[in-house]
């Protein structure tokens, strides 16, 4: 019988190896998998690639997990935001790596690990210093650069409603990030705010097929948003 759920967070972080690349869902706090994020911090993975939208803010989280030590390189569109100040203190120090990526191009590179597509060019950052060190080419007149694409070792997500067979659907804007995410990594774990009966979900609503998560954990509401 096919049961993707797990009873506890050591659980769900079983096996995640230090050097790892690290999808983390969300778009600043929305739709971030902070349970998820606080149980990575227990498990002790270190020397951490992580992948996100921004760098975390306060010092929670992200944040957190970065103030630890445990993030080694991190991919995101906006490094610098509103309360990044771990980020900062870091990266003045010399010690964390930074790849700005723009966002519409990190979510088709991570979209195209999901898809099977190695690598795509994007007309996002010609003539930019994003764009140095990068094969270009000319389409129709118009300038190119190659993009490839960005997969994880695993993902940590968030959604709304998940089944036992792992099957997902999320609530508004928090979908964000964590659908492209979900297919794009080896070991995908999800926080699930709601578990229903199998069946419950209406196939039309299904955002993320089962087939793409490999652990769901219960997070309910009040305790996600905690």
């Amino acid at each position: 019988m096919i049961d993707k759920r797990v009873a506890s967070m050591a659980e769900a972080m079983a096996g995640i190896r230090d050097g790892s690349v690290v999808l983390l869902g969300g778009f600043g706090d929305v739709g971030q998998p902070d349970a998820l994020i606080e149980g990575l911090i227990a498990q002790g993975a270190s020397n951490l690639t992580v992948v996100a939208n921004n760098a975390g803010r306060g010092r929670t989280g992200l944040a957190r997990l970065m103030e630890l030590g445990r993030v080694r390189r991190i991919v995101c569109s906006f490094p610098r935001s509103r309360g990044s100040v771990v980020f900062e203190e870091l990266y003045s120090a010399g010690r964390i790596e930074l790849e700005i990526v723009p966002q519409g191009t990190l979510a088709e590179r991570i979209r195209a690990a999901g898809a099977g597509v190695a690598a795509f060019f994007t007309p996002t950052a010609v003539g930019t210093r994003l764009a140095e060190n990068k094969e270009q080419r000319s389409f129709n007149g118009r300038h190119y650069v190659l993009e490839h694409a960005l997969p994880g070792d695993v993902a940590l997500i968030e959604a709304w409603r998940a089944d036992r067979f792992g099957n997902l659907t999320y609530r508004e804007s928090a979908r964000n990030f964590n659908p492209v995410m979900a297919m794009a990594a080896r070991l995908t774990i999800v926080q699930a705010q709601h578990l229903v009966e199998l069946g419950t979900l209406d196939p039309e609503a299904i955002v993320t097929p089962g087939i793409f998560v490999s652990r769901v954990l219960h997070v309910p509401y009040a305790q996600a948003k905690e």
